[in-house]
């Protein structure tokens, strides 16, 4: 199965798909890794490990439905079977979501439906609550709002900063997302869980 990775910063979860890729413990090969920000640190990341690299702004582009009819291009050139979001920052549009529709993979650190956005982490540790956690979910054209595929919960202890909060929640992103998709690659590809 081809993949393509879409991130915009730093590229965690980016590396550990990646190894996890090279490990044989998920099936197919990242054929190319997309980056809406042509300084991120995932484009090194990527380059390190000699995966292809793809990047743009959709201020390049006069409108969003044009950025990604140019992304819909590149993606059917290299025949990608599915699209995996590492940290990637924007919404996805209705031209990426009508071609690959259930075929958009997404991790969101809080227990969806609770804070989805740009600063699950913060929102939930700024609420209150006991406990967050990781989300992974099929990506639909609501924020944050697709199918959930898997959840894991965290406890938000007492004396946790948000420092320490993100720490947990990244740990558990390294863990679950990888097994996740390797999961959903063999269920799409016909093997059983």
């Amino acid at each position: 199965m081809k993949l393509a990775v879409f991130a915009s910063g730093n590229g965690s979860n980016f590396q550990v798909i990646a190894e996890a890729v090279e490990a044989g413990t998920i099936p197919g090969e990242i054929s190319l890794l997309f980056c809406d920000k042509k300084d991120a640190y995932v484009i090194q990341r990527a380059r390190t490990l000699s995966i292809p690299v793809i990047s743009f702004s959709p201020k390049d582009f006069e409108s969003k439905e044009i950025y990604e009819a140019e992304l819909l291009h590149l993606l059917e050139e290299e025949q990608i079977d599915l699209i995996i979001l590492a940290g990637y920052m924007r919404i996805i549009g209705a031209t990426l979501l009508e071609v690959f529709a259930n075929r958009i993979i997404n991790i969101h650190p809080s227990l969806l439906p609770d804070f989805p956005g740009l600063t699950g982490i913060k929102d939930a540790f700024e609420s209150g609550v006991k406990k967050t956690g990781v989300t992974i979910h099929f990506v639909d054209a609501g924020v944050d709002t697709g199918p959930i595929i898997a959840q894991e919960s965290v406890a938000i202890e007492a004396d946790d900063t948000l420092s320490d909060l993100e720490k947990k929640i990244h740990a558990i992103e390294h863990r679950l997302y990888p097994t996740v998709l390797a999961q959903v690659i063999k269920s799409q590809q016909g093997e059983s869980f």
